[in-house]
């Protein structure tokens, strides 16, 4: 089992690099094809950065383990919030009050509430649910265009552009385009790792591939958000912080599970709707009346999510064993 551990941990470090790989690869061979820098922020960014949930997503539907895919977001959404606003919250206060948070906040409670409404409509998830999260996503991509267009200021558009003009790139098309290539591969490489190890582990250990999903495979597609974050706090750019998990949320629950969907039915076990969507629930709500108060996330409320994220973690470990 040690080896299905350390193949896993090797799968989501897969998906991490060349999910990196892949969006600066596009973002770059769309600068240089005269791709304005607001549409590959809208596109290529917005998707390749829930690359890593969105492929094991995709590759658990299509391998009979769809529960791994729900388990899968829905633990990042949590980790998300207690964890990777936790940390750098800490570290220095991230301030609430950013033209366009409370907006977006409020938003990611919405795709909250409509996953759960969907999850007691039926489960699986079936293919009309998951072209209604596409949906979603491409009007709130459109909205997102428009206010750009209109002069409007929001937090997570401005990320998205801002990475689509950092990843600009002197390299020929030809070199581009094999990196791009090998960045998909990897991807897929990565994926599939993850979702057979996890099934390993999940067997050996007699437990769930929920719990898996949860725990080890949702924290590990959530590092580049955390990464994120804590480098951003340490710069003194906690405002950006909040934009891209706020952003990172919104993603995975309309395009992570609205694709993976849209190729084979998503289980959503017992035990997450009978307990973790709620605790998904009540973080997107939290976040949403901080963000209200317009008063910064300082140190205690950060000690209070870390604690949060460790107390649940053992609930769920003493549940699944």
């Amino acid at each position: 089992m040690l080896i299905s551990i350390l193949m896993l941990l090797l799968g989501i470090s897969l998906l991490i690099y060349f999910g990196n790989k892949m969006v600066e690869s596009a973002a770059s061979l769309a600068r240089n094809l005269g791709v304005s820098g607001l549409i590959i922020g809208l596109t290529i960014v917005a998707f390749g950065t829930s690359a890593p949930e969105l492929v094991v997503g995709i590759r658990s539907v299509t391998t009979g383990v769809g529960e791994l895919a729900s388990a899968n977001v829905i633990g990042s959404n949590i980790a998300n919030v207690l964890l990777a606003l936790g940390i750098p919250s800490i570290i220095m206060a991230i301030p609430t009050n950013t033209i366009g948070v409370a907006r977006n906040a409020s938003i990611a409670l919405f795709a909250s509430l409509l996953l759960t409404f969907m999850v007691f409509v039926n489960n699986p998830l079936l293919f009309w649910q998951s072209f209604t999260f596409c949906m979603g996503i491409i009007l709130y991509l459109i909205w997102m265009y428009k206010l750009s267009s209109s002069g409007g200021e929001d937090p997570i558009l401005s990320e998205l552009i801002n990475e689509a003009q950092t990843n600009s790139s002197s390299n020929s098309k030809t070199y581009l385009v094999i990196t791009l290539l090998i960045g998909i591969v990897g991807l897929l490489l990565g994926g599939h790792i993850i979702v057979k190890n996890a099934v390993l582990i999940a067997t050996a250990l007699d437990i769930s591939e929920t719990l898996i999903g949860l725990t080890i495979v949702a924290i590990g597609t959530s590092l580049p958000e955390i990464a994120t974050v804590i480098i951003a706090s340490y710069r003194g750019q906690s405002q950006v912080a909040l934009g891209g998990i706020i952003g990172s949320n919104i993603f995975n629950l309309l395009a992570v599970l609205g694709i993976s969907g849209l190729t084979g039915p998503i289980d959503v076990n017992f035990s997450i709707i009978s307990f973790d969507i709620w605790i998904m629930l009540l973080t997107a709500l939290i976040l949403v009346l901080l963000v209200l108060r317009r008063k910064p996330i300082g140190r205690k409320t950060g000690i209070l999510f870390l604690l949060g994220y460790v107390v649940y973690l053992l609930v769920i470990i003493n549940r699944g064993m």
